[in-house]
């Protein structure tokens, strides 16, 4: 796999061209995978964390193909790619236009809501090739009779762990619904919980799987510290890291709205420069902070789950979790913004006697031990509480009430028929 080159994979000239203005020397091993594969019209399931080069992996055979259906008429949606957040759908788009700069009239159309609906109806006037959306978006347009899906002939799901939120079951079914049975099925997920896998076997037919290969998710240098502190001194412990330390480009993971908000107006009254990002705010805000943030005039940003998947931040100095990842899979997520290209990447999460719990489960599921790191004037002096019945709302090996509903959804999905080729 290591001699191959876009070109012995089945790509064409002009695509293998693509790849390499677009800074891509040789394929990853994903790509390497996926491409055949996928350039023969067969279903594909595939294991894939940001970074692995997971969009290039489905968009260069899907170009091909569009190019080598093309017809002459109006523009008829053939590409449909799915996923959950409006920075995800911008990153997709990009890459398609980008890998499809060469094939001449390829136009494609991202949609997301948090906008104006307006400018997206008038890019959809005359049709489009490929379309990248989030459901919401999505379902709004075609209720606005601004597109229709009953030309699709490829699927992609991208991050459909993501996608089976309880949030999207409904909006991603209606989806499902509007496409043609026979269609050309893509499913690729960072995580493959058993719901990810009843999606699969309810859409996909004779799939390819394919995966990243572990080296290569391990191959980020990530130095991984666990600190010891009371919960009501983070933000001040927060402080004293970034200022003392230099940091630059710090990433710091909370669990509410609120708390993004909070957190980064406390380090702005003590002289660190930083931001919230989370999902209420509007589209131009969240744009605004991240450009802010990837062009250094911001040193901290402080933001929900939003960030932790498919946001490419590059030169992320360091990852922060101040509250720790409901989920154990989450972590892996967040710690994977920084490390990224070759780099060397720091990920420090806050301990506190309440979280200790958690953070050993997380351990678990990830088969490491790290020490508890005490900084200087920061020595926790709290006690862990009592222990209670339940998880305390802890995702750990027992399924929360969520969980049980997701899974049940996703069965039902695979009782409603299989959505794939007839």
């Amino acid at each position: 796999m290591s001699d191959s080159t876009f070109e012995s994979l089945g790509l064409s000239a002009e695509l293998a061209g693509a790849c390499r203005q677009a800074g891509f020397s040789v394929p990853t091993p994903i790509q390497v995978q996926a491409i055949p594969p996928l350039l023969q019209g067969q279903d594909l399931l595939g294991l894939a964390p940001t970074g692995s080069g997971k969009t290039a992996a489905f968009a260069l055979p899907l170009l091909q193909r569009l190019v080598a259906g093309r017809q002459q008429a109006f523009r008829r949606v053939r590409v449909l790619v799915l996923v959950p957040t409006r920075e995800l759908a911008a990153q997709v788009g990009e890459a398609f236009r980008q890998l499809g700069a060469s094939l001449h009239r390829m136009k494609v159309a991202v949609l997301f809501g948090g906008v104006s609906v307006n400018p997206q109806m008038m890019n959809l006037r005359g049709g489009a090739d490929v379309v990248v959306a989030t459901p919401g978006r999505l379902l709004d347009l075609m209720e606005r009779n601004a597109l229709r899906l009953d030309t699709v002939e490829a699927l992609v799901l991208d991050e459909a762990d993501r996608l089976l939120d309880l949030g999207f079951a409904e909006e991603r079914d209606r989806v499902l619904a509007a496409l043609p049975e026979r269609r050309q099925n893509l499913l690729f997920s960072a995580t493959f919980p058993p719901e990810v896998q009843r999606l699969a076997d309810a859409l996909l037919h004779d799939a390819v799987r394919v995966e990243a290969a572990a080296e290569e998710r391990a191959e980020p240098a990530i130095a991984q510290r666990a600190i010891a502190v009371d919960a009501p001194r983070r933000t001040e412990l927060l402080r004293h890291l970034v200022q003392q330390g230099g940091w630059r480009n710090v990433l710091v993971f909370v669990a509410t709205r609120h708390a993004t908000e909070h957190v980064a107006r406390k380090l702005l009254e003590r002289g660190v420069s930083a931001a919230a990002l989370h999902g209420e705010m509007s589209q131009g805000g969240r744009t605004a902070v991240l450009r802010d943030f990837k062009t250094g005039a911001l040193d901290v940003l402080v933001t929900t789950d939003l960030a932790s998947r498919g946001i490419d931040i590059p030169g992320l100095h360091a990852v922060v979790n101040f509250d720790l990842p409901r989920s154990a899979d989450d972590y892996v997520h967040r710690i994977g913004r920084t490390g990224r290209a070759g780099a060397t990447g720091l990920a420090v999460s806050f301990v506190s006697a309440a979280t200790e719990p958690h953070f050993r489960l997380i351990e678990k599921r990830h088969a490491m031990r790290l020490d508890r790191e005490q900084v200087a004037g920061f020595e926790p002096v709290e006690e862990a509480p009592a222990a209670v019945p339940g998880t305390g709302g802890i995702k750990g090996k027992r399924p929360s009430k969520k969980d049980k509903l997701r899974a049940a959804e996703a069965a039902a999905t695979a009782a409603r028929g299989r959505g794939g080729r007839g």
